[in-house]
């Protein structure tokens, strides 16, 4: 599944940088995704390893207990990333201007993307890059909700289902020979996704597709 051009438009085409130039010190989904989120990286990850946390902000959802070598941020804002305390080193880029990540091949034993795919608009640069980056046997997580900046999310997104969505992150993962068939992990909202964005209880659903670089 390539996306189209008309599929990677933004109905906001102005400058990534001058959205994200202001900080946001918010968490942009709810404490069950998180408790989801975390238990999955506690499940998936190994202490004293190294991960690059991929469009990042001020808070990695990385489980305290758990100790890493060497943690690298990436994101669009720096005193988002100034204030995580899980991040060892952090640099700020435009993915959609330069997918090119400045990163040594096989250096990360995870690299972790957190409720931001959306906003990708080449995704097949990015995960090919996510791939050179991982070490043989390193896993990749990207996990999301049904929340967005709606004008900043790509079409093939805004339009899609919650379901299309995970199909479309598993065609990124597909898109780039080396990595492991996708796994879902996944747990619908109970509520109607108009009554979520009303704030009305049901919690807010979970979605994570991963997938590890081939040993080989």
């Amino acid at each position: 599944m390539r996306l189209e051009p008309i599929e990677r438009s933004k109905l906001d085409p102005t400058n990534d940088a001058e959205f994200y130039s202001f900080p946001r010190f918010v968490t942009h989904v709810d404490e069950g995704f998180i408790d989801q989120l975390t238990n999955l990286y506690r499940d998936r990850l190994k202490p004293k390893t190294r991960i690059f946390d991929m469009m990042s902000s001020w808070v990695s959802h990385l489980p305290e207990e758990m100790k890493f070598d060497h943690v690298e941020g990436h994101g669009m804002n720096a005193e988002e990333l100034a204030k995580n305390p899980r991040l060892n080193d952090y640099f700020v880029q435009d993915l959609n201007q330069n997918p090119k990540l400045p990163l040594p091949d096989r250096d990360f034993d995870a690299v972790l993307n957190c409720v931001s795919v959306q906003y990708l608009q080449y995704p097949e640069a990015i995960f090919s890059e996510i791939h050179r980056i991982l070490k043989p046997g390193g896993v990749a997580i990207t996990s999301f909700s049904n929340r967005m900046f709606y004008q900043k999310a790509i079409q093939a997104w805004r339009d899609g289902t919650e379901l299309s969505r995970v199909e479309l992150v598993k065609s990124y993962f597909q898109s780039v020979p080396g990595f492991t068939i996708p796994e879902v992990v996944a747990k619908r909202s109970g509520a109607p996704s108009i009554m979520q964005w009303l704030g009305a209880g049901g919690g807010d659903p979970f979605y994570a597709v991963i997938a590890y670089r081939a040993q080989v």
